[in-house]
Formats: structure tokens, sequence, C-alpha cells
């Protein structure tokens, strides 16, 4: 292959790359989620930051409809034992607030699961290795994100129909229909999980794996550092601000402030 023919190639792929990758940057084209059969199971990864962040997170999931998201996974950063207890915690409140409910489906421990990655970057890492765990913690994302639902899971998933009965149907719980996150830069790795997923279209995945990224309610004025990343780079379906000023200079969604 002569000089001149491997740099048309490379043009081309690279041309074709960067178009590929406008066309699956959600703020490049918006499209509105596919329409969902009733009683269809539904996955929810849930991105948990640590400390704060996590509190405000399961703050926001408080009014949590199981019905309508019946699966649920939580994804915390290796050593943050606070984040699993409060995950714990949160879906053992949910649970029995969910016992005495007259709803079509009760809720049972098997329907969530906590995921533990390595962390992107660890407190007084040096930046030179910085790369090296990030790119560890990438991988662990795109397992998470490609890993299917527990067997309990799918079995009891399985055994109700939109009326509390059996279907005779195999549900299927793969990949997430819905991420949620806040925080940190894990966050911001599961969002570019997301993208390498799309980008190859994975089992079909190019108009799935929908992202929301909520700020933190203690942004007032600014973005921080992972909001401006996803914000610019146009990575996330949703933007949610909790103040209003920060809505009219970030393009934010302002939806009132989200922590109770």
């Amino acid at each position: 292959m002569t000089p001149s023919l491997t740099a048309t190639f490379a043009i081309i792929l690279l041309v074709s790359a960067f178009f590929r990758l406008l066309y699956i940057l959600p703020g490049c084209n918006r499209t509105k989620p596919r329409a969902r059969r009733r009683g269809q199971p539904t996955r929810l990864l849930i991105v948990l930051g640590s400390g704060g962040h996590t509190s405000e997170m399961l703050s926001i999931l408080h009014n949590l409809d199981p019905n309508l998201y019946t699966h649920r996974s939580y994804v915390v950063s290796s050593g943050d034992d606070f984040s699993s207890s409060k995950a714990i915690e949160f879906e053992t409140a949910l649970q029995a607030r969910c016992k005495g409910s007259t709803d079509k489906v009760t809720l049972a421990p098997s329907t969530y699961d906590i995921n533990v990655i390595p962390r992107a970057r660890k407190i007084h890492q040096p930046l030179l290795t910085t790369p090296f765990s990030s790119l560890r913690c990438l991988l662990s994302c795109l397992a998470i994100l490609r890993a299917p639902c527990s067997q309990q899971s799918l079995e009891r998933l399985n055994s109700q129909d939109d009326k509390g009965q059996s279907t005779g149907e195999s549900a299927v719980c793969t990949y997430p229909d819905l991420i949620l996150a806040n925080g940190p830069a894990t966050a911001v790795l599961v969002i570019v999980a997301c993208l390498l997923l799309r980008f190859f279209n994975v089992n079909g995945t190019q108009h799935r794996l929908r992202t929301i990224y909520v700020e933190s309610w203690a942004r007032v004025d600014s973005l921080s550092l992972s909001g401006r990343i996803l914000m610019h780079g146009g990575m996330v379906n949703r933007m949610i601000v909790q103040w209003d000023n920060l809505a009219r200079t970030n393009r934010g969604e302002f939806k009132g402030a989200l922590v109770h």
C-alpha cells in the first residue's frame, strides 16, 4: 500500500469515526426513548459517589417506584463501605415500605445488586499513574454494564406480569435502561463506558443506555469538573441542576431542589 493511499484511508477512517461519534453523542443527537411494554422489566443503574454524593443520590431516590424500576444496580468504588451500607439500608426501607402496599409488584431483596469497581484515582495518588488506574476503572465499568441481572432477579421478574401473574415469557434484564449519576470521576467513567458501547453498537445498545447526571446541591454558581466535562462534551441525555441561577448560566435543566 502506497503512503498516499494509506494517508487517504486514515483520513476516511478518522472522518467516519468523528461523524459516528457525533451521531451517538446525546448532546448532538437527541432522540426520545423507545416505548416500553407495560410490565416489561426495567434496569436502573445508580452511581454512588461516596460521602455526601451518596447521601444526595439516595435522597433524590426517596420516592422511587419499584414497579417502574424493577431491578436496581448500584455502583460503588472499592473501599467505600459507607455507600454499600447506605444502599442496603435504602433497599431495606424500600422493601418495608412496599410490604403493606397494594401495588402490583411485591419487592424482593433479589431485585437489586451492588457492584464494586476500582477507584479511578486514590487520594494522594501520583498523576503519573492516574491514567492506568482510570483505565482499570473504565474496564470494570464496561463489565458491569454488560453483566446481566442475577439469576434470582430474572426468575422473580419472569414470574410476574403487570397483573402479578405468570406470563410464560422470559424477561430480559441485561444492559441498564437508565444510568443515574452524580459526583466524582467515577460517574464520568461510567458514562464514557456507556458511550463506548453505543459507539460500537454492542448488542444493539446504540439507542439504549440513557444517562442522567444530577449536579450536586452544593453547586450554586458553577458546575463541578465532572459536570463541565459531561455538559460541554454533550455526553449525557439530561443534565439536571438544583439551582435556577446555575441553569440560566450553564444550560442545565432546573427541576428545583431534589435533595430532601
